[in-house]
């Protein structure tokens, strides 16, 4: 059964410090059929404070789908990921971990704090952009999140 039809609006928070590597995934996302509503953070205490709506955050919407950087400032990927599947009304939003880490340990743990996904982010830009691509299609057109 299908994700999300194509004129439907999605909301996707993107919690990436690297500003390069968030506008490459927002152009990815936003050429898909989807109607993309993208949120970034640059650090982890933002994300858990935009997912609680704390703050600046308030009116905050809850996202369909989280693609979350391991490597952040002020609270790591691994701790937002663990808060996130601990919290009852979070658990089950989609998180898509994204790293440049290619160790297998790295996958292993973002898996066992219960990561939906985990993809290597890819050095070229065409692959960057089929990664992202790919991503969307499964998460927000094939898998069923409600």
């Amino acid at each position: 059964m299908p994700g999300a039809p194509p004129n439907t609006s999605v909301e996707i928070l993107m919690v990436e410090d690297t500003e390069e590597d968030a506008e490459l995934m927002a152009d990815a996302l936003n050429e898909g059929r989807l109607h993309c509503i993208i949120t970034v953070v640059d650090d982890g205490e933002k994300a858990i404070a935009y997912l609680r709506r704390q703050g600046s955050y308030v009116i905050a919407s809850t996202p369909d789908l989280i693609l979350l950087d391991l490597g952040l400032p002020r609270k790591s990927g691994r701790e937002v990921l663990a808060e996130i599947k601990q919290d009852m009304t979070l658990r089950r939003i989609p998180v898509v971990i994204l790293t440049s880490s290619d160790s297998e340990q790295v996958f292993t743990d973002a898996y066992d704090l219960h990561a939906n996904c985990c993809v290597s982010k890819p050095m070229d830009q065409e692959q960057f952009d089929q990664a992202v691509k790919k991503i969307e299609h499964f998460w927000l057109h094939v898998a069923r999140r409600k």
